[in-house]
């Protein structure tokens, strides 16, 4: 056979395998961005949820502020001051079990969440990456500075014993 035909033959099956490659990429990006759109509507949808949710709970904070910014209807004198008014018993017992959930879980809650950002952060990556760059700098520098001092401890006294002989 001829090389030329080997030659085009060899072209056109790398052509038909270009072709064919082109078809399964265009294929799994046609998939991938399926996916993409989905996982991006269900984002949406959940951070829709949460605003409703945020909204929701703002306003039964404006409204618990508001109950409590009520003047009270007792008043105050001296005569009074160690005991308990009526105004007081109902007052405690609006303070919802939700609320005090909240309070006491809030805030270590919060500041686990601020640990595990800060620990997610250490261990990324890049500050490794970051940290192990330093302290190889530093062991450099470090065997460096020790070269120097050994070299200056070695000319010191040949130095001093050099000025001693031209002062004599």
């Amino acid at each position: 056979m001829n090389p030329a035909l080997w030659a085009a033959l060899g072209a056109g099956a790398a052509l038909l395998l270009l072709l064919a490659g082109g078809v399964v990429s265009v294929a799994l990006t046609g998939r991938r961005s399926r996916a993409h759109q989905d996982a991006l509507s269900t984002a949406l949808s959940e951070v829709e949820s949460l605003r409703h949710r945020v909204e929701e709970l703002s306003a039964e904070l404006v409204g618990a502020q508001d109950r409590a910014s009520a003047p009270t209807v007792g008043e105050y004198v001296i005569t009074t001051a160690g005991r308990p008014t009526p105004s007081d018993d109902a007052h405690l017992h609006t303070v919802s079990q939700r609320a005090v959930l909240s309070a006491t879980l809030g805030e270590p809650l919060v500041k686990l969440a601020a640990f595990g950002f800060g620990i997610r952060k250490a261990l990324a990556p890049e500050t490794r990456n970051r940290i192990a760059f330093e302290m190889r700098r530093e062991v450099k520098r470090a065997r460096k500075e020790r070269r120097r001092a050994a070299r200056r401890a070695r000319v010191a006294p040949a130095r001093t014993e050099a000025t001693a002989e031209e002062a004599a």
